[in-house]
């Protein structure tokens, strides 16, 4: 029986400049952003992993993105953000993946999507998780803070959309974000206050 080269699960959060909620996520994504590009960040925590080897357990990634004003027309600009924390073993093996050379979800945005690659970065990467609020901070690179829509059923629970052709999951929570901010790759943004798009989840990637 074939083996995959590397899997890895663990928990997502995004934030991008759409408004909420991002027309992206319902239209596979067919339909024009809010605005004239997307800007997207989507932070990646290693629960669980392996690369041959290599143990991946508790590293952290992040993908940045940058769209036309139509996603699924390609041209993106795409980066990645691998842990400082990971040894030299766990760094190459991390940065494969993230950059889509290893295959899996980021090599289908690499290799269908992306039109100019700026490489990876190392940096360290605090992931936060309070409740139904998701926060990232990568040195002076790239920060934001989420908060998922909860229900009125009066749960607790966030509000789901399910069924979707999302590269971190098919269902996703909804999340407004309070402050987001990047500068790395050559792309600067600093929203604050305007509850622009956020989701969560977990999510397990193989190749």
């Amino acid at each position: 029986m074939a083996t995959n080269a590397w899997t890895i699960s663990g928990e997502y959060m995004e934030s991008c400049n759409c408004d909420y909620l991002c027309p992206c996520i319902f239209t596979n994504p067919q339909a024009a952003v809010t605005y004239d590009h997307c800007t997207a960040l989507l932070i990646f925590r290693i629960d669980e992993g392996r690369a041959g080897d290599v143990d991946l357990a508790g590293l952290k990634f992040a993908l940045v993105v940058k769209s036309g004003k139509v996603m699924s027309e390609g041209g993106w600009v795409f980066g990645a953000i691998v842990d400082a924390a990971a040894d030299d073993a766990q760094r190459a093996a991390l940065t494969a993946i993230a950059s889509g050379e290893a295959g899996g979800p980021p090599g289908m945005i690499r290799q269908n999507l992306v039109g100019d690659f700026r490489g990876v970065e190392y940096q360290p990467i605090d992931f936060r998780i309070e409740g139904e609020t998701r926060a990232v901070t990568i040195a002076d690179k790239l920060r934001f803070a989420i908060e998922g829509v909860l229900s009125r059923l009066g749960n607790g629970k966030p509000y789901y959309i399910d069924n979707v052709g999302h590269p971190a999951s098919s269902k996703l929570a909804l999340a407004q974000s309070k402050e987001t901010h990047v500068n790395c790759f050559g792309l600067e943004m600093d929203i604050v206050g305007a509850g622009n798009n956020g989701h969560y989840a977990s999510f397990a990637w193989a190749a």
